[in-house]
């Protein structure tokens, strides 16, 4: 079946506007790498959390930084939070969906860690709870966004907003986001 062209052309020119917007974050992609790498360079690890595609990059994300992202290197330790069916239904069941992230957070976070949060929607129940947890640890906590910030917001010591609310758009620069930092991550081991 052929794709109408419409179709391949509006989702197109949605995803080069989109990506051509987040040249203005430079400085937060930047200062989140930084820290990124100021965390693993101190013996800290990255956990990461979201739900549905957001779930997915952070897992993208953390086999990323514990495997490889295009050199070999040594492994650096990171957590996606949502790999993990039986804790996440036992949390589920036992407390709330809202507790999945957070109660592995009170787990496994020390304070210095770096907890990221993954939100499109940036008002994500789940992920403020974990956000909440990790600033009772002392970790530094960031989140990547989209559709304004919402709520993760006004939370997180950092954060980086793709200013959009398509879904789909805001996943395409989180990945790029991502691939960015894992890459910068990368240098800075490669270095040492």
């Amino acid at each position: 079946m052929a794709i109408k062209t419409d179709l391949f052309d509006n989702s197109l020119k949605e995803h080069i506007e989109t990506i051509n917007s987040i040249s203005p974050l430079r400085k937060e992609i930047e200062s989140l790498a930084s820290i990124a790498v100021k965390t693993l360079k101190r013996g800290n690890k990255i956990l990461l959390m979201g739900n549905g595609g957001s779930a997915a990059d952070s897992q993208h994300m953390a086999a990323e930084i514990i495997v490889r992202y295009k050199k070999n290197r040594k492994a650096l330790p990171a957590i996606a939070l949502s790999t993990d069916s039986s804790i996440l239904t036992a949390t589920g069941n036992d407390f709330s969906f809202d507790a999945i992230f957070s109660r592995q957070i009170e787990a496994l976070a020390v304070k210095n860690d770096l907890v990221i949060g993954i939100s499109t929607s940036g008002n994500s129940s789940n992920v403020i709870e974990g956000i909440k947890a990790a600033k009772k640890i002392k970790c530094h906590t960031a989140a990547l966004l989209g559709n304004g910030g919402g709520n993760i917001a006004k939370l997180v010591d950092s954060s980086i907003i793709v200013q959009s609310g398509i879904t789909a758009r805001v996943q395409e620069c989180h990945i790029f986001i991502i691939h960015l930092i894992c890459e910068i991550i990368e240098e800075a081991f490669n270095e040492s």
